[in-house]
């Protein structure tokens, strides 16, 4: 990197000055890991401090039957295919109800955008896991999902997130993103909803009342130009609602997908997606390292490259699982207290919109 192009980078990240998307580009492409992450973690400090925070959290994927079938997804079948399920609603309970048992304070719905399955359904899942854990936080459904609910049901969108949210829906997660290039979307999940799309529902959902988080998928066929482009548009589109808690960025898995001749991502490329995201999505105050696509211990240096979440202990996590991840098992609590504890900061149980629960 240049270093009077690095010092002025430098400069204005002390000042707590935007970065342009030239200056992103630059870090992204830089060879200096170290240095670009130096960076992220002073922004880091400046920004959140040394709270390291992580929640207690249940993934429950209804269902892996889904019309898109993206080319990156090991995940989704269609109807009648070996390995395609659904969960009944009874299913579900059992799965809350030992979720509770073990603490957790967060359900994590998504899943596959079944023709089978009608919105009614939908929201009388989403009433009824509220009835039986009220003191949980519902994150639920994906952009694209909240699309196919109002087609299914001939509502608009934002009566089926109104609809939702009077029965227990708290927010939204960040699936679905992926990359917001179209050039990317057209070659690798031609049949889900454009960016412009998954920006105005998340969008909607703010005014609504309802946050949500964001993600991107790298490191698939995107090209750096195209990663800080997606960043500056979320970047945009939180100026303008305030409404994103936390952005992720997520490490592509290509096994069992049409993408399986793609290699996986390096620890480099990781780190440095954890830290130019910090440093570009300065009105995002949390980043999170979800060592579920990166592995624990690449997680942990995260915490070093402008990272304070380590996203929960995730029990029964399906769709990276599936992609290859070794994430199943899920992490105990007491393990994210020691991965923090043993870089130096500070562990802060939270519940789903940041407050606090515990600290250790």
């Amino acid at each position: 990197m240049d270093p009077s192009v690095f010092d002025t980078i430098a400069e204005k990240v002390q000042a707590g000055a935007r970065l342009t998307r030239e200056e992103g580009l630059t870090l992204l492409k830089s060879d200096d890991l170290l240095a670009v992450g130096e960076l992220a973690d002073r922004a880091r400090r400046l920004a959140v401090g040394d709270n390291v925070y992580f929640v207690t959290n249940r993934h429950i994927n209804y269902t892996n039957i889904c019309k898109n079938r993206c080319d990156f997804c090991a995940f989704s079948r269609d109807e009648g295919e070996a390995g395609a399920y659904r969960l009944s609603l009874e299913e579900m309970r059992a799965v809350a109800l030992e979720s509770v048992a073990q603490g957790a304070t967060e359900f994590h719905i998504v899943g596959g955008e079944h023709p089978g399955v009608g919105y009614e359904e939908v929201k009388g899942m989403i009433a009824e896991l509220h009835a039986l854990a009220p003191h949980v936080h519902l994150v639920a459904f994906t952009a694209s999902e909240v699309v196919h609910f109002a087609e299914q049901s001939g509502l608009s969108e934002r009566e089926v997130l109104l609809d939702l949210k009077a029965v227990g829906l708290g927010s939204l997660p960040g699936g679905g993103a992926e990359v917001f290039s179209e050039r990317v979307r057209r070659l690798v999940c031609p049949r889900k909803i454009s960016a412009d799309r998954w920006l105005a529902i998340h969008k909607l959902a703010h005014a609504c009342g309802l946050p949500t988080n964001a993600t991107i998928l790298y490191g698939h066929i995107e090209t750096a130009e195209e990663r800080i482009d997606h960043m500056v548009r979320l970047r945009e589109a939180q100026d303008e609602t305030g409404g994103f808690a936390a952005f992720i960025p997520l490490a592509f898995h290509s096994s069992n997908t049409k993408l399986a001749h793609l290699p996986a991502t390096t620890g480099v490329d990781d780190l440095k997606m954890l830290a130019v995201s910090r440093l570009m999505l300065d009105n995002i105050r949390h980043i999170k390292a979800y060592w579920v696509m990166i592995g624990l211990k690449t997680a942990q240096l995260g915490l070093f490259f402008g990272a304070n979440d380590l996203d929960g202990t995730i029990h029964k996590e399906t769709i990276t699982f599936m992609a290859g991840g070794e994430s199943d098992r899920g992490v105990s609590r007491e393990e994210l207290v020691r991965l923090v504890k043993d870089a130096g900061r500070v562990p802060v149980e939270r519940d789903s919109l940041y407050h606090e629960i515990g600290r250790f």
